[in-house]
This record gives structure tokens, sequence and C-alpha cells, in this order.
């Protein structure tokens, strides 16, 4: 028996070495696995955020552009007379102003 004890210990130790290894192997696969969920995870609830950032901004800007303008004279001097009102309380840009001015003048 003695003649076989080291052949036997070095069989054991060949077969557990595969075991450890695709232990090893499976635990690091695992923890890659979970640590790139956790990153979808991540860029998905980012996502969400973004998208309702710009359905409140797209909101704000959609409550805050002026009414379109209508066709007719009397019509187009007062839609002048409320744009020159809002740009003076500064609500609208200068650039605004000019855009919104140059469009009822055109409709006249």
């Amino acid at each position: 028996m003695l003649v076989f004890y080291p052949l036997m210990l070095v069989s054991i130790f060949m077969r557990r070495r595969p075991l450890a290894r695709a232990a090893v192997v499976g635990g690091a696969a695992y923890y890659a696995g979970s640590r790139h969920a956790q990153g979808q995870e991540r860029e998905a609830d980012q996502e969400a955020r973004l998208q309702e950032l710009e359905a409140q901004q797209y909101a704000s800007q959609q409550q805050a552009a002026p009414p379109p303008a209508a066709a007719g004279g009397q019509d187009g001097i007062e839609q002048l007379k409320q744009l020159a009102q809002l740009h003076e309380q500064g609500v609208l840009t200068d650039a605004e102003f000019e855009i919104q001015k140059t469009k009822i003048l055109q409709s006249m």
C-alpha cells in the first residue's frame, strides 16, 4: 500500500484541478455577467430620466410659444401690439420678437 499512496495523491489532485479551474472560470463569468446586467440597468434608468427631462422641456416650450399669426389688417396690428408687450415684459427675446414680427407682417 505504501507504494501506491503517492500515486493516489497525485490522481486525487489531478482530478480536483479541473474542477477548481471550472469553479474559478464559472465564478468569473457570473461576476462579469452580473456587472454587465447592472450596467445595462443603470443605462436604462439614465435613458428614462433623459426622456422625462426632454418631455418636460418640450412641454414648457409649447406653453411659452406665442399664438400663431392670423391674417387681416386689424388682427395683425393687435398681434403686433401683443407681441411688443411680450417683448417689453421680457417673455420674448429679441430674436424671437423679430421672427414673430416678420411672420405677422408677411401675413398682412
